[in-house]
């Protein structure tokens, strides 16, 4: 698929690699190589194998990803990190106005990619043992708190991940991290209702300049975006699974829900 040629200001690509899958010892060699000096040191900082493997899968998913829209050998992006810890494309330079945003949890990496405009993803593996429900309560407003603990117990897990990621992916977008208070921004639920959001006057932002979309991946792994937009700007949204440095494996995938929409959990 010729990527570059086909992507629109209005579409946001999402890539996703299952690091389980990935274990060719050539093709974990070759995504070493990709790594600088420093990333191969943060690698080996993870005291767990997993985690370094999920570490070299995701550095080698969003290096490749970014190169199929421009040319740019996988090994030839730098980064760098802004004021808040949002990795940024420090070079090359004089390229198309690419702006990606990365996430991975247990057993998935997720690169969203947009042309221009800020785009933030969140993904969680809702199928862990233990959360702590108690984070609502820190972090949520009063009203998406008072929203969890009225709903049935069974319930409250898939609506707690469903706050989550999305209050994730929007300070991810803004590019601001936890200086945002994560209390200053409510997500409205309701059943076959369109997804909204609202601000505390504070974080200075408005509603309408923002596209936000939860995603049910796989059956354990809830996602969502936020994607600065212009009011009424259509979005199309592609899914993709892949392996990176192995182009003939990227195949379309079946995502379980993507939706403005609410609706009953199960």
């Amino acid at each position: 698929m010729n990527v570059e040629s086909s992507m629109m200001p209005e579409d946001i690509h999402l890539w996703m690699a299952f690091p389980e899958k990935i274990c060719d010892p050539l093709l974990l060699t070759a995504y070493r190589e990709l790594m600088t000096a420093e990333e191969r040191k943060r690698q080996q900082r993870f005291s767990l194998e997993r985690h370094r493997h999920q570490f070299l899968i995701a550095r080698a998913l969003v290096r490749t990803m970014l190169s199929r829209y421009s040319g740019v050998p996988p090994e030839q992006w730098r980064f760098s990190l802004n004021r808040y810890g949002r990795p940024e494309i420090a070079s090359p330079g004089g390229l198309a106005p690419l702006r990606f945003n990365l996430s991975h949890t247990g057993g998935i990496v997720v690169c969203a990619v947009a042309l221009e405009r800020d785009i933030g993803v969140d993904v969680e593996d809702a199928h862990r043992s233990r959360i702590a429900m108690e984070l609502a309560e820190r972090y949520f407003s009063r009203e998406e708190a008072r929203d969890l603990n009225a709903l049935p117990s069974s319930l409250r897990r898939d609506r707690f991940f469903e706050y989550w990621t999305l209050k994730e992916a929007y300070i991810k977008a803004r590019g601001m991290g936890l200086s945002i208070p994560l209390e200053r921004f409510s997500f409205h639920m309701r059943k076959g209702l369109p997804l909204r959001v609202s601000f505390d006057p504070s974080l200075h932002d408005r509603p309408d300049a923002w596209y936000f979309r939860l995603m049910q991946l796989t059956a354990r792994h809830k996602a969502a975006i936020a994607l600065r937009q212009r009011a009424e700007e259509p979005v199309r949204l592609c899914f993709r699974e892949v392996i990176p440095l192995a182009e003939d494996h990227a195949v379309d995938i079946e995502v379980l829900h993507a939706s403005h929409e609410i609706r009953e959990s199960s």
